[in-house]
């Protein structure tokens, strides 16, 4: 692995910073072997937990692929930015910041206890299962397709394409969803739930079953950094008030239980799920030295093999490296 500090004002060209990527994914690819496969969905626990994966876009046009990059993943619970977004621009944020709040929990993603023990008066934030669940209740329409529809519909906007659905990682995630059944009906029980239950929860596994690839979640990375705006053609795709309000959820609870270590050693927007990806957001910085991607970029990883709160093991620690060694932290 390249040791030191690099000099970057001399070694921004492709090449180099190619080299620099390959190495650093390889580096950071034993760390899988520490991590582990997120079984309890048990078509998740069949994937390869050795698979390390990187892309960076940015914003001046240039791209870095390393490692497992065309393995397709399913995207989890980074779809809980989508449908945050989705729902914002929908029924609008006031609407939807009256329902589900922004703090982080300190408790696992999934936890059922804190929703009772601290006595909610809604959700804690829409990245905990609790508040991704209430808010794809609120999305438009009467059926899963229906709600599903402006989600894909974003995707298309940003990525370029309509992603398609694993049937098969659906059917595993609706097979093995008691812990979800059971946040939703307490959320019926408080009035939080919008929609039937078994619509909110097929449209929820449906939209965590979606296939990406890193390359895709560094475009959706790209787009935020750009305030969501297109940076190719200018087009809006995201109003900039939601786009502001996603990043600063990504900050804050974006990494489950962990997303205060994260801010702190990382220090950008991110979103984690359990199949190994991360979409991470680079804004653009002023710095006296010149370092890559200065203007902003977005950064897209996948590594199965996850620590204990539930976030790519080895993708965490490629990040907070790559976040030092190009000084990428937004404080």
């Amino acid at each position: 692995m390249v040791q030191g500090t690099v000099n970057w004002n001399t070694q921004l060209d492709k090449e180099w910073l190619q080299e620099y990527v390959d190495d650093w994914v390889s580096f950071y690819r034993k760390h899988t072997k520490e991590g582990k496969l997120a079984s309890y969905i048990p078509i998740l626990g069949k994937a390869n937990p050795h698979h390390l994966g990187m892309a960076i876009h940015g914003k001046n046009g240039m791209i870095i692929r390393s490692g497992d990059v065309d393995t397709p993943f399913t995207i989890q619970s980074i779809s809980k930015v989508i449908s945050f977004i989705v729902a914002c621009m929908e029924r609008g944020v006031g609407y939807v910041l009256d329902r589900v709040d922004v703090e982080p929990t300190g408790e696992a993603f999934n936890s059922i206890m804190h929703l009772e023990m601290k006595s909610l008066n809604k959700p804690f934030n829409p990245f905990v299962n609790a508040g991704a669940l209430t808010i794809t209740s609120m999305l438009e329409g009467d059926t899963a397709t229906q709600k599903l529809e402006p989600i894909y519909m974003l995707f298309e906007k940003m990525l370029g394409y309509r992603p398609s659905l694993n049937q098969e990682v659906y059917q595993s995630e609706y097979e093995s969803s008691a812990r979800n059944r059971a946040i939703g009906y307490y959320l019926i029980e408080t009035g939080f739930l919008e929609e039937d239950l078994e619509i909110t929860l097929e449209t929820y596994f449906k939209q965590c079953s979606i296939e990406v690839t890193v390359d895709d979640l560094a475009k959706i990375g790209l787009l935020l950094a750009c305030d969501g705006e297109d940076p190719n053609t200018g087009e809006e795709i995201i109003p900039r008030q939601i786009a502001r309000i996603t990043k600063a959820l990504m900050l804050t609870c974006g990494m489950y239980d962990a997303s205060g270590k994260f801010a702190t050693y990382v220090g950008i927007p991110a979103k984690s799920g359990v199949s190994g990806g991360i979409v991470a957001v680079a804004p653009p910085r002023v710095r006296n030295q010149q370092f890559p991607f200065i203007e902003g970029c977005g950064i897209g990883v996948f590594g199965p093999a996850l620590e204990d709160r539930g976030n790519s093991i080895a993708g965490i620690r490629l990040l907070k490296h790559i976040a030092s060694q190009w000084d990428l932290s937004i404080f």
